[in-house]
């Protein structure tokens, strides 16, 4: 049973700087990243991605096709990485880890009525571990915003520490949806509720509701992670999802990324990406450093 807590006043964020994040989110843009420096960058950011397909029209061929590309990326480039994990409904959990069996790749679910959220606690729970049961090894749920946005915290916190318990030993990602959250000060309470009620990663978006991940949501939501390990010495994920699709914007997040955090966040126990196009953007810039040429997009497989 899960006790409701009063959100002490100490933990409620601070009041965020719009211009002096935006300014400083823009600044990661300008880097220059080139030679060996940029091929690590790329392969580490393959590493990053949790390929996903979240569509009522989604088969059980699709989702084993989907997972093949997963672990066998290293026929296009000998030498590539794996993603990190397959992001799948609860529904395709099973298909998805059988056909990922012995590869190290992860198996992600959504769960809680993603993407809406719009559900009783009872059906977000029995969510939650229908896909744990069949093999979830992270389970990433969406928060009530309509309870949020009406000021209701101490709900949204609760809901948060119900369906972390419901994990098991799964990791929980807690997805925010920042686009409907509108400004950087709600995003960065959101934040904070999700990392105190015991989230293991917070995420900007479903990918269903535009806009999705920015640069300046992702840092605020950086920062709220760093100043939570200041305060208790516990390392939070993060994972901005949607509107990343091309290598550049990639390596500008790693470098967002390694000068907010640090050397410690740079691996896909602790960032992740939310955005199967880019791995195909990857791998085309990755055959040009091998080759010199760009392929066609066609030669790799549409997500």
């Amino acid at each position: 049973m899960i006790s409701t807590k009063i959100i002490p006043d100490f933990l409620l964020p601070p009041h965020i700087d719009q211009v002096g994040i935006e300014e400083r989110s823009s600044r990661f843009t300008k880097r220059s990243i080139k030679n060996e420096t940029k091929l690590n960058g790329l392969m580490l950011a393959l590493n990053m991605i949790d390929l996903t397909t979240l569509e009522g029209k989604d088969t059980d061929g699709k989702v084993k096709q989907l997972c093949y590309k997963a672990i066998h990326l290293h026929d296009v480039y000998p030498g590539l990485p794996t993603v990190a994990a397959i992001c799948v409904y609860p529904s395709m959990v099973k298909i998805a880890k059988k056909a990922l069996e012995g590869s190290g790749v992860k198996v992600a679910s959504v769960a809680t009525a993603f993407p809406s959220g719009q559900a009783t606690r009872d059906i977000k729970i029995r969510d939650t571990k229908y896909a744990v049961q069949h093999g979830a090894d992270e389970v990433d749920m969406v928060i009530s915003r309509g309870k949020f946005l009406q000021g209701e915290y101490n709900y949204v916190f609760d809901e948060i520490a119900a369906i972390k318990e419901a994990c098991g030993k799964a990791r929980l990602k807690v997805i925010l949806e920042t686009g409907e959250l509108v400004t950087y000060d709600k995003v960065r309470k959101a934040s904070d509720i999700a990392m105190y009620a015991g989230a293991d990663f917070i995420k900007t978006s479903t990918g269903k509701i535009s806009p999705a991940a920015t640069m300046p949501i992702t840092l605020v939501m950086l920062e709220a992670i760093r100043d939570f390990y200041y305060k208790t010495g516990k390392k939070i994920a993060m994972k901005p999802a949607g509107g990343i699709g091309k290598s550049k914007l990639a390596l500008h997040y790693l470098v967002m990324l390694n000068e907010t955090l640090g050397e410690d966040w740079m691996s896909n126990e602790w960032f992740r990406f939310g955005a199967s196009s880019l791995a195909n953007d990857i791998l085309m810039q990755l055959m040009k450093q091998k080759t010199g040429i760009y392929q066609n997009a066609n030669y790799f497989s549409i997500d």
